[in-house]
């Protein structure tokens, strides 16, 4: 992949599941594909959990602000993994408050910015992107769609690629 264009890099960290949908007898065995354009990340496995806790970093390169989508499976070990919901998100609100170029003067955990939820996104509440411990963070909830119940909480943080700095 060449880094002609590289805007630089956003960490999504997959936090957890809550509610998700029961795919196999009593449980399901969770895990979530994220995926921008043609990069695709996968979250580990938590096995027997519709409340899952994966903790995990997921970093996309980004180029354009591209849709980010993510789908949760349940993984089986005989079969095709089973759909429990999928959800997207748009990070331009994002982006352009890292654009802002904010400094360490600005008190922590001050809201830049809130994202409200809309028929045409999927946030489960309002979120609010803020300036926290000298970096701009966004804290999002997810309804999970195409499924009965399900939402995921994630949260967005930005990396400068070194030499390069994200410009209007």
């Amino acid at each position: 992949m060449s880094m002609e264009g590289l805007l630089g890099l956003l960490r999504v960290h997959i936090q957890r599941g809550v509610n998700l949908a029961i795919r196999d007898l009593r449980s399901s065995d969770p895990y979530v594909i994220m995926r921008m354009g043609k990069q695709k990340l996968k979250t580990k496995v938590v096995k027997k959990n519709i409340n899952p806790v994966w903790d995990e970093d997921l970093t996309l390169s980004i180029f354009d602000p591209l849709p980010v989508k993510l789908e949760v499976y349940d993984r089986d070990l005989f079969s095709l993994d089973d759909k429990m919901g999928d959800a997207e998100f748009d990070f331009t609100p994002f982006l352009e408050a890292v654009r802002m170029r904010l400094k360490d003067d600005v008190p922590n955990n001050t809201i830049i910015t809130t994202v409200k939820p809309t028929r045409t996104n999927c946030l489960a509440e309002e979120s609010h992107i803020t300036w926290t411990d000298g970096r701009v963070v966004q804290n999002m909830v997810l309804r999970l769609r195409n499924v009965e119940c399900g939402e995921i909480e994630i949260k967005l943080s930005w990396i400068d690629v070194p030499g390069r700095k994200v410009n209007k």
